[in-house]
Formats: C-alpha cells, structure tokens, sequence
C-alpha cells in the first residue's frame, strides 16, 4: 500500500521514521522542508504539494499541532481530502476536540474517503522507539487494513468505538496529565519550603503509590533543570483549551481542569511554550 505522512514535527517525523523501518513505500509533507530531509535519505519520497503527497496514497497518516491546522491541510479549499482518491483511508493523530473528528468525518465521507481518529499516547522517546499508544475511533474493517501501519510506530493499539471516542480518550488522558504535573510540582515546591531536602523530594514523591509513574521521568528534568522539549508546553495548554470547550458542548463543570488551563496559558505567556511541560515547575517555582 502507498503510505503519506503529512506533519514531521517532534511525533511525526519520529513516527514516519519507523514506518520506513519496515520498509514502506512512504511520501512526506511537511510545511518546512529540513525535517524531510532525513526521512529522504531513508527512502521517503517528499513530495512539494499537499496534492502531490495525496494523490495516490491509500492511506494518508497526519499529526499536526492544532484543529485549526488539520481544517486548513484537510478540509480547506483546495485541501488534502478533495486531492485524495476515493477509498482511501484518513487516518488523523492530531490531538483534537472530539466534535472536530465528527467534522471531519463528515467531510471526509462526502469525498468517499474513510476517516479514523488515532491520537497517540507518547512524548518524543516513545515516538522514537516505536513505544506510543494509539487510542482508534472509527470503523473496525478500517482500522484492520492500517493495523500493521500502527504496530511499526507503536506498543499497543486500543480500538474505542465509532469516530471520535479516540479523541475523547485522548483528551482525559491529557487532561490527568496536565494536572498531574501541577499537582507534583506544586507538592514538591511546599516540601522545599517546609526544609526538606529537593533531592530526596525528587527521589521519594514519584515512587509512592499515589504518584502518576511518568512523574519518575519528569522528577529528573526537574533536578536538572532542563526542559528539553518532548511535549510542548504550549501543546498542552492547547489540549486543555480543547477539553474545557467539550466540557462547555457537554453541560459538564471542569473546576480544576480550567484553573489548571490558566496557569498553563501564563507559562505560555511567560515564554515557556516551547519547553517542555514539565515546565511548568519552572513556572511555579519563579512565582511569575
């Protein structure tokens, strides 16, 4: 099968990465063009046109940053779903608002084209070594004929439902997340001030048995001080905007999920965006 992968940013281009691995017949976009360059020299074709790299792709891979991105590459004028062929297969691991997969959907089912959400769970190390989750949402038939291409870039694939409950699953989990982080670092930061030792902090609060395990890893960027980015801190404060707006389409409060959007937006605005978000310890930790 002819494979595109359009978005070659932290994930995507790690993800594209393993595809070649397996020796797929692989074409690329991205916006920028020095992220294709690698994938080149592995094999990928790069194409210079969102309808070059669509034309005769069976199944069409995007991770990009936002819905807004996804609605002007796919669904715009001129976009990638009226340049694809009938019966391909749209296969979107963008995080987005559940509401947009359902948009999105809807156009693709009007250019014949079958469409699958299939959000990740992963940073940059597990995109690398082909260790993400992916959470489906869509037709089962479909999701067999892109299983394959899903097991090179992944561990574990979690089949949810019709179109957009992978979006929605994808959505809590990032929602824990984002507060999880906060609520470590915040607890780290009192048991400093209360003169216990940081290093012991780092070392004790992420083994015990009401800590979040990814805390192990971002208890190390802490005592480093290096926020290397592996998920954007700016993607995040993203991601909580788009749970807090399907919180409001549902009639559902999220009383700390939105305290924890705002403080994410001020990092954001403090020019944190970049780093990664466990920067938000960083952020804290100023008083900014």
């Amino acid at each position: 099968m002819k494979i595109t992968f359009i978005g070659l940013g932290i994930m995507g281009s790690r993800m594209a990465a393993n595809l070649l691995k397996s020796d797929v017949a692989l074409t690329v976009y991205n916006r920028s063009e020095e992220p294709t360059k690698l994938l080149e020299q592995g094999g990928a074709k790069v194409a210079a046109t969102i309808p070059e790299a669509v034309a005769d792709a069976d199944i069409v891979f995007s991770m990009l940053s936002t819905p807004e991105v996804v609605r002007t590459v796919f669904l715009g004028e001129n976009g990638a779903l009226m340049q694809m062929k009938k019966g391909a297969i749209w296969a979107d691991c963008t995080t987005v608002n559940p509401s947009f997969s359902m948009e999105a959907k809807v156009m693709a089912d009007q250019y014949g084209i079958h469409f699958l959400d299939t959000p990740v769970a992963g940073t940059k190390p597990h995109a690398e070594n082909a260790e993400l989750v992916f959470f489906v949402g869509g037709n089962a038939e479909k999701l067999i004929s892109i299983q394959a291409y899903l097991d090179m870039m992944s561990k574990k694939v979690m089949h949810l439902g019709e179109v957009s409950k992978g979006a929605s699953f994808k959505m809590l989990v990032n929602v824990m997340l984002a507060q999880s982080m906060l609520i470590f670092s915040e607890t780290v930061l009192l048991g400093e001030k209360m003169g216990l030792d940081k290093d012991f902090l780092l070392n004790a609060l992420p083994n015990l048995v009401v800590s979040a395990p990814f805390t192990k890893f971002k208890a190390e960027m802490i005592r480093a001080n290096d926020y290397s980015v592996q998920f954007p801190l700016e993607w995040m404060y993203k991601d909580l905007h788009l749970a807090t707006t399907t919180a409001y389409e549902h009639q559902q409060p999220l009383y700390l999920a939105n305290l924890t959007k705002e403080v994410f937006a001020a990092a954001t605005q403090n020019g944190m965006g970049r780093l990664d978000f466990a920067a938000i310890h960083q952020y804290l930790e100023e008083g900014k």
